[in-house]
């Protein structure tokens, strides 16, 4: 294996440095320039998330926090507003209080031991090893979606990196190939544009492979059947009924425990799909009758199928109670604030009935 022979590990080396100094990225935002601090959060917001829809919520993150401070003195509820639509949200709280962590442990800068950085919450062996080797200029190994592909073709492993064993041989390969500094941020770089660009998922672009010669899969002549697939498995669904409380131009928001899903955010009242909407508005202190349904939406995440259920209410009459909202709750006015921190699928629901999201 070309990773176990120096000889070999050398050549491969050269090539895909090579290789990256000619066809790789140079001009991604993040790059522009590559400090430790904007490689953590391009790192994090392109966990599960395409880098053409990353780079306009970097760019306004950059323009909001352009160094650690200053994400650690916002608020949270500001960063997860402008974090809404990314999704996974737990990365923007675990953002928020890293910052906070690295600004009063560390000086605001992040520090380059790798020890040190998964310290820090939300930061794992791969960020870890980008922040260090991308941002430092540190050798140090990475394992995103992208080179978990890579080196499984290297290497033919059929299995699906999500497995323990198959993960553990793929760190132990990116390892032993990377080189020392100061090649190794050029080499890490390869190793993720290789993989964005010619060695991709489907159909890859073999014959201007740098690493072709070395290819257990390309040998094989089946480049595409590794690394293997996740096992598939079928999500449960579960139901929820979204209350859209209206009163005189005013909607009312309720803000989501700190975990869980759309953590943090604010979103629409809701309550179980089969109880009544009515009688679930009374517990918030707003007296309503019933204005029409919206159409039912479904939104996927990663281990459920959620179906949600619009009911729209009218808000009657203003009991002394009902003024003012509970804790964990606002009146929000469309027609003239900005929108707080909203799931993706909420502000199409809103859309939907006629509010401004823009």
């Amino acid at each position: 294996m070309p990773w176990q022979d120096p000889e070999q590990r050398r050549a491969l080396q050269a090539r895909l440095i090579a290789w990256q100094e000619q066809h790789g990225r140079h001009g991604l935002p993040w790059q522009q320039p590559a400090t430790p601090y904007r490689v953590w959060i391009s790192e994090v917001m392109l966990q599960q998330t395409r880098v053409e829809t990353v780079i306009p919520y970097f760019q306004r993150f950059m323009a909001r926090y352009p160094a650690i401070p200053d994400l650690a003195e916002a608020g949270l509820d500001d960063v997860l507003a402008l974090w809404a639509g990314l999704g996974y949200y737990a990365r923007a709280r675990n953002l928020h209080a890293a910052a906070q962590a690295v600004t009063a442990e560390h000086g605001g800068e992040l520090p380059a031991t790798l020890a040190a950085l998964q310290a820090l919450p939300g930061i794992g062996p791969s960020t870890a090893g980008a922040i260090r080797s991308l941002g430092h200029g540190l050798p140090a190994p990475i394992l995103d979606g992208n080179v978990k592909r890579v080196l499984a073709r290297l290497a033919a492993i059929p299995e699906w990196p999500g497995r323990s064993p198959v993960a553990r041989r793929l760190w132990a390969m990116a390892e032993a190939l990377v080189p020392d500094e100061p090649r190794c941020r050029a080499f890490n770089q390869g190793l993720m544009d290789l993989g964005a660009l010619v060695c991709t998922p489907r159909a890859p672009a073999c014959d201007d492979c740098p690493l072709a010669f070395a290819c257990a899969a390309r040998a094989a002549g089946a480049p595409e059947a590794y690394p293997g697939a996740r096992p598939s498995r079928q999500r449960p669904q579960r139901q929820v009924r979204l209350l859209l409380i209206e009163d005189d131009g005013r909607l009312l928001l309720e803000q989501r425990p700190p975990t869980g899903i759309w953590g943090g955010l604010w979103s629409l009242p809701e309550c179980p799909a089969d109880d009544d909407p009515v009688a679930r508005a009374r517990t918030l202190g707003a007296a309503c009758e019933p204005a029409g349904e919206l159409a039912p939406r479904q939104h996927a995440f990663t281990h459920f199928e959620l179906l949600m259920r619009p009911s729209r209410l009218r808000r009657v009459g203003t009991p002394p109670e009902a003024r003012e909202p509970a804790a964990g709750l606002r009146w929000f006015q469309p027609d003239r604030e900005a929108l707080p921190g909203l799931p993706a699928p909420i502000r199409r629901i809103l859309a939907e009935a006629g509010y401004p999201t823009g």
